[in-house]
């Protein structure tokens, strides 16, 4: 049986800690302004971004890793003798997966499986950790893409919106949902169903109740949490998240209570102070 290589990309927001502990593959996707195009997480942070943004007052687009960048990363462990899983995001907002598949393709059938997370930001995370705990316990290419498949419908993502100005500037809101958020203080919970994002939740009121309520929105449902871990993601709110981060660990609901900052894909569609929670459910 040959040994695995994890791969994930960009998206997932993993900390740095645990990319190096575990060993994961990161595959960068693109930020692109104007004729500029920078690597995400290694030429750009968001905080970089925010600043062209505020300076500008365009967005960047986005874009997937190309066919070639996967096939090059790919094959330096291909070539060692390696079997390669790789967990994307999803399918429905990139096209990640799509060039994943194509790359994977030029290689021996079996030695690659990509996986469609369905998922964003540490939902893909939350996929690779589980890989890599897989690969971990000695499980070959075919029981890692099992069980990782069978995980995938278990995640849950939910993330609280500071501002709609990014998403309008995106094209995803109004501007009149636009004002009317800015005047009532209405803040949207974004969660990810079936691979797309859709708005699970509206709450008002100030940033402090509005966390407080994103908080009891999953301690109210115990029984249905999985309790090994909770990842708190944040773009460029890290005291919120240290707050959030320490209401869990002195709730002793999860076993593992991580810190995460998003990437500049993430930030450029969600925009600065959104704050995310991603865990599993039973």
């Amino acid at each position: 049986m040959r040994p695995v290589k994890i791969f994930s990309d960009s998206t997932s927001d993993l900390s740095d800690e645990i990319i190096k502990h575990h060993d994961i593959g990161i595959i960068p996707l693109y930020v692109n302004f104007d004729q500029q195009s920078y690597k995400d997480g290694i030429d750009i942070d968001p905080a970089e971004l925010f600043r062209i943004v505020e300076k500008t007052g365009m967005l960047p687009k986005t874009s997937a890793p190309t066919i070639r960048d996967f096939t090059t990363e790919f094959k330096k462990y291909i070539d060692k003798g390696m079997d390669v899983v790789h967990i994307s995001i999803s399918s429905m907002i990139s096209a990640s997966y799509q060039n994943a598949c194509m790359a994977a393709a030029e290689f021996p059938e079996g030695r690659i499986k990509v996986i469609d997370s369905l998922n964003l930001s540490c939902g893909i995370g939350l996929l690779a950790m589980c890989a890599t705990d897989c690969v971990e316990n000695g499980m070959s290419l075919s029981e890692t893409g099992n069980t990782v498949q069978s995980a995938i419908s278990k995640v849950r993502s939910e993330f609280i919106i500071d501002t709609l100005e990014y998403l309008h500037k995106g094209g995803r809101c109004s501007g009149l949902q636009l004002l009317i958020s800015s005047v009532l203080e209405i803040h949207p919970v974004i969660a990810v169903n079936n691979g797309a994002m859709h708005v699970a939740a509206k709450i008002r009121g100030n940033r402090k109740v509005v966390l407080r309520a994103l908080v009891n929105r999953i301690v109210n449902n115990p029984d249905r949490l999985d309790s090994k871990i909770m990842i708190v993601n944040n773009c460029v709110c890290s005291d919120d998240a240290v707050q959030v981060k320490t209401q869990f660990e002195g709730m002793n609901i999860f076993q593992q209570v991580l810190s995460a900052n998003a990437s500049c894909v993430i930030a450029s569609h969600c925009g600065p102070k959104t704050l995310g929670l991603f865990y599993f459910k039973k």
